[in-house]
């Protein structure tokens, strides 16, 4: 069995006893950013599974747009992330 050679660890465990691997992250080509994308992306830096600065150069997306992510789930949880519910999540 060929294992492909990455930085960093191939799984992560999750607080809920689940486990995460790399191939649980969205690939480097995604362009339509739907809420549990974005959750696993939040998962995989708070974990550990990949690094922040890693994690912004794979997917292009700026520094102040992941912690906008990261403030979304840990303030209301994923669902937060959708869409359609940025303006009921949104600070005034």
């Amino acid at each position: 069995m060929y294992l492909k050679k990455v930085d960093g660890p191939r799984s992560v465990t999750l607080a809920d006893g689940s486990v995460m691997t790399q191939a649980d992250l969205p690939p480097p080509t995604t362009r339509r950013w739907v809420a549990s994308r974005k959750a696993a992306v939040v998962r995989g830096v708070a974990y550990g599974l990949i690094s922040q600065s890693d994690a912004l150069k794979r997917y292009s997306i700026s520094d102040d747009e992941f912690h906008e992510w990261v403030r979304a789930v840990s303030e209301h949880g994923e669902d937060a992330l959708k869409a359609t519910s940025v303006q009921k999540y949104r600070q005034p």
